[in-house]
């Protein structure tokens, strides 16, 4: 079932984000990103990433939505669509995360979790009517996933250190 998140999910959001997080780089093999990535993973971050997370909440309840499972206390993946306040970053819905459990990988899950996305995504009053995210272009599970979904390649973001 899917579900929006609630302030009492905080402790097994933070859990599933945590999870996320460090995959960004063991998903890949690349050491060096998941051991930046573990060292932001702070008290500070956590508070900031959870009141981010109902400020998103608070303009849309279905920002930030679970997955729940029978026999599961706590969720077991989640999802989080930007609310259209912030459309005009990409001109477009922005699937910011998309994130289950290693245990529930392979299961319904993940297309649960893209189903209620694109949902939120078409109530957005958009600029441009498409959803874009970032993906890892090493992280071939991951690109498969998305592809399966009909997402195509557009663009390609680049960064660097500050």
């Amino acid at each position: 079932m899917i579900r929006p998140y609630r302030e009492s999910d905080a402790d097994a959001l933070w859990a599933l984000k945590r999870g996320f997080e460090l995959g960004l780089g063991t998903e890949t093999g690349d050491d060096g990103k998941a051991t930046k990535y573990e060292a932001k993973l702070d008290d500070t971050y956590r508070r900031e990433y959870l009141d981010w997370v109902e400020r998103c909440v608070a303009e849309n309840e279905r920002a930030v939505q679970v997955a729940e499972r029978d026999g599961e206390s706590d969720p077991v993946g989640y999802v989080f669509v930007l609310p259209a306040s912030l459309s005009y970053i990409w001109d477009a819905a922005v699937l910011n995360e998309v994130y289950v459990a290693p245990a529930w990988r392979g299961t319904d899950v993940a297309d649960a979790l893209l189903e209620a996305a694109l949902s939120v995504a078409r109530e957005q009053d958009l600029p441009m009517d498409r959803i874009v995210l970032d993906v890892d272009r090493e992280n071939d599970r991951a690109q498969a996933f998305y592809e399966r979904w009909g997402f195509e390649h557009w663009g390609e973001m680049v960064a660097r250190e500050l």
